[in-house]
């Protein structure tokens, strides 16, 4: 009996890989001259594809993909899936949740602690002998007295949440609605939230509807000791409007895990001493990218069992497999 065809859109790990060619014809769409040479050997058969990487799985992709019933996408985040397409088509699209928000959080925090009390300037102040020839280095902001806003209460704001418990900060979050089942007081507007804190964490999904919301306006509302955290997606801040904050002073610091343009990083933002920058590493341990990995398959394998997937997107509720 034949596997069914499976198009990888960039290289998953190994052990994932091993795993998905016991069970599908992979299709290495990372490896091939184009689409049009890919779909020339066959791979226009595919009914499932593993979203690894920076591909997209637009709708141009999907509309050469008749008989696609699933796309299982390596991350929480999915935004670089056309799941409203997806689902017109009556295609499921999984995710990866919960796997990760221990790991990102753990990320935003120590992004945090490393922007406000400036670790990383510290660090090169010692490598570069300038403690021994110029002394201690400057003193710093503090966490002591600053209040957080977190922008996105999902699973991951959540664990970001606990720990700013656990540091005896005081939370604030702001949504597109209140979790009844959390005491933190929610602002159903960012820019009141901003001006009642001094620090915010983005932890909120991407895509059209966020693109840019973290904006000059939230930056002049957070205020001259405002610390800017994203943990989220780049595009979901206004980049040049960050850049200017940063530069005048509008905000104290940003500590910034993704980018708009990733992995291309503006100059302006390289250069300015009051940003930390992380190549985009929120989720990136082993164990971590594993276990994402592993829940990828798992989805795959369902499918190719028949059975109903583990992490369906909203977007795309599990109404059974038929072509």
């Amino acid at each position: 009996m034949s596997r069914p065809v499976l198009i990888a859109t960039g290289r998953p790990p190994e052990e994932a890989l091993e795993a998905l060619e016991r069970v599908f014809d992979v299709r290495r769409l990372w490896e091939a001259p184009s689409l049009d040479a890919l779909l020339a050997d066959g791979a226009g058969e595919a009914e499932a594809i593993a979203s690894f990487g920076k591909r997209p799985v637009d709708a141009d992709l999907l509309e050469r993909l008749p008989r696609i019933r699933i796309v299982s996408h390596f991350g929480v985040g999915y935004d670089s899936v056309d799941a409203a397409f997806a689902a017109r088509r009556g295609i499921v699209v999984t995710n990866t949740p919960d796997v990760l928000n221990e790991e990102v959080a753990d990320t935003a925090l120590g992004l945090l602690i490393t922007t406000v009390r400036e670790f990383a300037a510290a660090e090169r102040w010692l490598r570069e002998g300038r403690w021994s020839g110029e002394g201690p280095y400057r003193l710093t902001s503090s966490l002591r007295g600053r209040t957080v806003g977190v922008i996105g209460m999902g699973r991951i704001g959540r664990a970001i949440a606990r720990r700013l418990d656990a540091f005896d900060l005081p939370v604030v979050y702001h949504s597109r609605r209140p979790q009844p089942d959390l005491a933190y007081r929610h602002y159903p507007d960012l820019v009141a939230m901003a001006r009642e804190v001094d620090t915010l964490i983005a932890i909120l999904p991407g895509g059209a509807e966020t693109k840019g919301v973290i904006n000059a306006e939230v930056f002049r509302a957070l205020g001259p000791d405002g610390v800017l955290i994203n943990v989220a997606r780049g595009s979901v801040v206004d980049e040049p409007a960050l850049i200017a904050a940063l530069r005048d002073g509008v905000i104290l610091a940003a500590g910034l895990d993704v980018f708009a343009q990733e992995p291309h990083v503006p100059e302006e933002l390289i250069a300015l001493p009051n940003a930390v920058l992380l190549p985009h590493v929120g989720s990136a341990s082993v164990a971590t990218r594993r276990a994402m990995a592993d829940l990828v398959v798992a989805n795959l394998e369902a499918y190719a069992a028949g059975e109903p997937p583990l992490t369906p997107v909203a977007e795309t509720p599990f109404k059974g497999w038929g072509l």
